[in-house]
Parts: structure tokens; sequence; C-alpha cells
């Protein structure tokens, strides 16, 4: 799954953690301050954010780019010597352009964010009588969030056609590395689609989960520091009272508490989801055997087959029903719980129109990074039945015993007695 796109993936994948921390701990600890030495200056912290599409091109935007482009290069070159692989352009270069187009869509967002202050301050002032202003001051703040929308768009479409290859580069090595392996691992029940659609779907799965995971990290990153500025206006929390950085520790935990109890409604699902590959699987194999031989597919055989099918399915229906109760329950909460956190502010008069719609946004977009677990759970689940299919699959050609419900495939045919 991994061997045949990334370089020693063990290896590989704890060197870019590390490096990715280093890099990241100089940027915050001198790096960002060094722009100054090429003209390109950090903004400072007190400074007013800048609003409109001219942030992108920015000295600070201009500097982390640079600070980027060199921070990819030499771990790319440090891998080409240490240990060159076939698909090291897509596998490192690739994994780099997606992590780079990720960070630059969660500053799209920030930007966006940014806008909603004085736009909406702007109405709030039209509306209550306090300032004059002509329709073409709106259409001019609805100018500037187009610009921003613009490149949001832009780059939205650049990353889907980017992703698309990427997948579809992981997936082709996936694909020569077991057609290379063919004769060791074709007597594998389902051999035939562990290796057509199994990796395809592996492969994908595990890319969205990953820049998901990117993404939330990148804007914990960008929107805390928001909400902590942020949470300068909110006087108090309901129930709790006043205490520091009140937004932070709301989103924080609301966030843990989703995830803790999706965790453990839909503890049964994963093991639910492989079964149901398998007895999918087996059904499938014995029609397809049918085809090829008189005595293959028999209707008594076919009946215990569909009947552990639709076993596992009644049982599926059943778990998800009370797991989506709980999901869709928490969810819909999240869509008010901001609200409810600043009623008391706003009931004082501390904030105004445009803080209470940036509050909201920033809010959800740090729970929503919290939240990854929830947003993600039933994709994970998924996830996790295919791995144990390839991992099952894999095993052959390292000379490991197979679980005893592929040994009794090995054969091509099923235990009619066999239950799961």
């Amino acid at each position: 799954m991994f061997v045949s796109f990334f370089p020693r993936p063990k290896l590989f994948f704890i060197s870019a953690a590390l490096w990715a921390a280093l890099v990241t701990l100089l940027w915050y600890f001198g790096g960002q301050g060094l722009g100054a030495m090429f003209g390109m200056p950090p903004a400072p912290f007190d400074a007013p954010p800048i609003v409109g599409i001219s942030v992108f091109w920015s000295g600070p935007f201009l500097w982390f780019y640079l600070y980027f482009a060199v921070s990819v290069a030499l771990f790319y070159a440090f891998w080409s010597v240490f240990s060159p692989h076939r698909w090291q352009r897509w596998s490192i270069l690739g994994s780099a352009l997606i992590l780079f187009i990720t960070y630059f869509q969660v500053q799209v967002s920030v930007a966006i964010n940014n806008w909603y202050g004085p736009f909406y301050d702007l109405i709030q002032n039209i509306i209550s009588g306090k300032v004059k202003a002509e329709a073409s001051a709106i259409y001019w703040e609805i100018g500037t969030f187009m610009g921003i929308a613009g490149v949001a768009v832009v780059i939205s479409a650049l990353t889907v056609f980017l992703v698309s290859h990427y997948v579809f580069r992981w997936r082709t090595a996936m694909n020569d590395f077991y057609v290379h392996n063919w004769q060791k691992l074709r007597h594998i029940e389902g051999a035939a689609q562990r290796v057509q659609e199994d990796s395809m779907r592996f492969s994908t799965i595990v890319e969205g989960l990953g820049g998901n995971l990117i993404d939330s990290i990148m804007t914990l990153i960008a929107f805390t520091p928001l909400l902590i500025r942020l949470s300068e206006h909110i006087t108090e929390l309901p129930i709790v009272g006043s205490v520091p950085d009140p937004l932070v520790l709301a989103a924080i935990a609301w966030s843990v508490f989703g995830t803790v109890l999706l965790a453990v409604v839909g503890v049964k699902l994963p093991g639910l989801q492989f079964r149901n590959q398998r007895v999918e699987a087996a059904y499938r194999k014995e029609l397809v055997y049918g085809e090829d031989h008189v005595d293959r597919a028999q209707p008594m055989t076919l009946t215990q087959l569909f009947s552990n099918v639709r076993r596992n399915y009644f049982r599926m229906y059943f778990h998800y029903v009370y797991f989506n109760v709980f999901r869709y329950l928490y969810l819909q909460a999240n869509n008010v719980f901001s609200i409810i956190l600043i009623a008391p502010s706003l009931v004082a008069g501390t904030i105004t129109l445009g803080l209470m719609t940036q509050i909201s946004n920033a809010f959800t977009q740090v729970t929503s990074s919290f939240q990854y677990l929830v947003n993600s759970w039933p994709t994970i689940i998924e996830l996790l039945s295919i791995y144990k299919r390839l991992r099952t699959f894999e095993a052959a050609l390292e000379g490991e015993p197979l679980p005893g419900i592929d040994q009794r495939y090995v054969e091509g045919r099923v235990a009619a007695t066999d239950h799961y």
C-alpha cells in the first residue's frame, strides 16, 4: 500500500513529520522575521489585516512562499540521494504541492473572514442610520469579496485536477506492485477485487483523509490566534462565566465531547464494514465461478452465501441508526453553538454585527478542525475495512500466516455453514 509509492515508508513518514515540525518551529521562532532581510518583513501583530486580494502577494506571503519552496527542495534532495524511488516526484513533490494548496485555501478562508468585519459593520451602520452611504459603497465591498472568491475558485479547480492525478499515480504504483507479485497473491480470496477496486479506493480515501487532516491542522494554526483576538470582545460564557480565551476553550471542549461521543457509539461499525466486504466478495466469487463451472454456484450454496450478505447488512442498518441519530444531533447543535456562547455579549452590546459574523465563522472553522474525527468517522470506518483486506493480501508476500477466514477461501470455496 505504501512501499509501492513512498521510499522506505516508515522512515519517510517519520522524517517528514520531524522535518515539518522543525521548519514550522523555525518559522515561528525567527524564520518569519528573516523576510525583512529580503524586503519582505512580517506584518506587526496588532496591525489591521489587509482586506482584499492583494494580501496574497504582500511581503509576508511572498516570503512564506519562498521559505516553503526551499524547505521542500531540501527534503526532496535528501531523499533523492538517501533512497531514490521511482515515484518520488509524485510522492514527495506531489504531496508537498497538495500541502501548499491546502495552506493557501485556508488563507483564502482567513481573507474572507477578515472581509466579514468591515462589510457587515457597514451594513449595520447603514441600517441603523449612523452613516450615509451610496449603493456603490456596498458594490465596492462585494467586488472585494468576488476578487477573493475568484482566487478560491481557481485554486479549488486546480486542486481537483492535481489530486485526481496524484491519486491515480498512487493507484498505478500499487497496481504495478501487486501485478508484479500476482503469482503469490492470486490464490487469495477476492484477489482480483483487491488489486482493481480496493487499491483504487484505498489511495483515494487515504489522500482525502490526509488532505482533510492537513487542512484541519492548518486551519487551527491560522484561525486559533484570530479566535484568541476575537475573544477580547466576549465578556463571559453562559453557565461558566468569565474565563481566559473563552472561545478557544469552548471550541476545544465542544469538539472533544463530539469526538468521544461518536467514537463510543460507532465502535462496532469498522468490523461490520470489513465483514460486509468479505461476504459480498464470497458471494460474487461463487457467481463468477458459476459462469465457467457447472458444478459451482448451485442454488443452495448461493442461498446460503446471500443469507450471509443479508444478515450483515441488516446488522449494519441497525447500528447505523443510533450512530446517525447521535451524529446528526451533534452536527445540528454545532450550527447554533457559537450563537449560544456569544448571546451574553450580544445582550451587553459589546460586539457589532461584523464582529458577530467574524466570531461565528472563526469559531466554526476552529471547531470543524477539532471535529476532524467527527466529520470523517464514516470514511475512516470504510478505510479501516479496506486496510484490513489489503493488509491480509500483503501478508502472503511476507510469508505471514493468513487469518482463518482467508484460509477457508484458498481453494475458492466457502464453507456452507460459515455465518461469519
